[in-house]
């Protein structure tokens, strides 16, 4: 009896070593479990910290430039990073982030920024973001007109269009198409209002208040209207201050006291300059009849070699005079404007371009600009394939062409240079009156081809206007 007892109790000692064992060994593992749950509990929680202390580099920075939007230092003269110390509401210091400024490439408006953030309470703790802030150009659109705009069969736009008063395409639009108005009244259809973005190709749009057919025919990508108008004003005195830029850094002419100049741009940035001493004359029977203010044939008869010059360190040449322009540039950022101040609309400065005038790079190494007072067209006597690279601005004026008049039984009127077979713009068109550069008689250029220059938008040419006056956010990374 004693023996089974015995045996009894170390039976049951066993059982208690061996549940003691089990349960040390879960309780040990869940506290292993709970550690390393409140750990990782306490890890995020400080990464989340360190995430939102870079974040908040960013947005210091990004106000920073808001009021000096020229400072890539931060402030001082050394090149960084800049490091700022980071404190909770109650003014203790929890932690700090690190700023490193990439300033924006020549021409460039893009800011690059990368900012790391730490805290105090755990050295083995950062993140890491990238952010790139810009300012937005003029150029957003292929073509941005604040008047009426019609583009007609045979025109291929490839990038996004805005009117500020109505569009009308019978063409195609590879891009959005948006105009500042609900319905207007088309002047070149008689009738009711139409859409305020609206085709005439077969069928044609009905009249509002009927339902906005869809016309993926026309408008590849769609149409919006009404959306914000375009604000045109404001350019008169980036023009201004083009010319103080080319007076104090660039390459300036004063009046040629004849027809104005021509521009020749070379691939080794230079440019050959003339003094263009006549224009051709209309030939006999070739007169202006709608009305087109200065009205001309634009195209040079003589003109005089005045030099060759380099480009000058700014890349802005300013004419206070009409200007002619061709050529070709090679890894060059080029801007060339026209205008004659005090401002009097009966003598607006024009430029013309009657032979191509071409990049070398369609990668963004070549941006060039054409700003005019007046208008950005070409001649009776242009190419007839033509040709032009760049963002073409008429501030008060049209970018377009001529009408010259067809020719009739006998009588030769404009010749045949009237009538033009293709013409490229490869950039964007800012155009302050009724862009075109055809007619619906079958006289100008029968194929208008428009094609968008994205790198237009965040590296602008010199002096480019600008849509804004602070950076926004185009790109944000989390590196680490």
């Amino acid at each position: 009896m004693m023996n089974f007892r015995t045996r009894q109790s170390g039976v049951i000692s066993l059982y208690v070593l061996i549940f003691s064992s089990v349960s040390i060994i879960i309780l040990s593992g869940f506290i292993l479990w709970a550690d390393a749950n409140i750990k990782a509990v306490f890890r995020d929680y400080d990464q989340a910290q360190a995430f939102m202390i870079a974040e908040s580099g960013i947005e210091y920075y990004r106000w920073h430039l808001a009021h000096a939007k020229q400072d890539y230092k931060d402030g001082t003269e050394s090149s960084g990073p800049y490091t700022h110390e980071f404190r909770d509401k109650d003014g203790d210091l929890i932690g700090s982030y690190s700023l490193n400024i990439i300033p924006p490439d020549t021409g460039s408006t893009v800011v690059t920024l990368e900012s790391t953030g730490a805290i105090t309470a755990n050295a083995d703790v950062s993140k890491i973001i990238e952010a790139k802030l810009a300012i937005p150009s003029f150029a957003r659109y292929a073509v941005v007109i604040n008047d009426f705009v019609r583009f007609g069969e045979g025109t291929d736009i490839y990038g996004p269009i805005h009117s500020n008063l109505g569009v009308r395409v019978d063409g195609v639009a590879h891009n959005l198409v948006t105009s500042a108005v609900d319905e207007y009244n088309d002047p070149d259809h008689s009738g009711k209002d139409e859409f305020g973005v609206h085709t005439h190709a077969s069928p044609i749009d009905p009249t509002p208040p009927a339902t906005v057919p869809v016309r993926t025919d026309v408008f590849m990508a769609g149409r919006e209207f009404a959306v914000a108008p375009v604000d045109f004003v404001g350019i008169t005195q980036d023009l201004a201050t083009m010319q103080s830029s080319a007076e104090s850094a660039g390459f300036y002419r004063d009046s040629s006291e004849e027809s104005g100049y021509h521009v020749v741009l070379k691939t080794n940035d230079t440019f050959d300059l003339y003094k263009v001493n006549k224009t051709l004359k209309a030939p006999n029977g070739c007169i202006e009849v709608l009305g087109q203010h200065d009205w001309d044939t634009w195209s040079i008869e003589t003109e005089t070699l005045l030099g060759n010059y380099p480009l000058p360190s700014n890349n802005i040449l300013f004419f206070s005079d009409n200007v002619w322009v061709d050529g070709q540039i090679e890894t060059a950022r080029v801007s060339i404007g026209a205008g004659i101040f005090p401002e009097n609309s009966a003598h607006y400065a024009h430029i013309t371009v009657n032979n191509n005038l071409l990049y070398t790079n369609y990668d963004g190494q070549d941006i060039l600009s054409l700003i005019a007072q007046g208008n950005v067209g070409t001649g009776l006597k242009s190419a007839d394939i033509l040709r032009i690279d760049g963002a073409l601005f008429a501030q008060n004026g049209r970018v377009g062409r001529y009408y010259y008049r067809p020719a009739s039984g006998n009588q030769s009127r404009c010749g045949a240079e009237a009538y033009r077979d293709t013409i490229t713009l490869f950039g964007m068109i800012a155009s302050g009156e009724r862009y075109g550069f055809a007619y619906t008689d079958g006289t100008g250029y029968e194929y208008r081809i428009i094609i968008y220059d994205a790198h237009l938008l965040y590296g602008p040419p010199p002096a480019f206007p600008l849509t804004a006056d602070y950076y926004t956010p185009i790109f944000w990374n989390e590196k680490k």
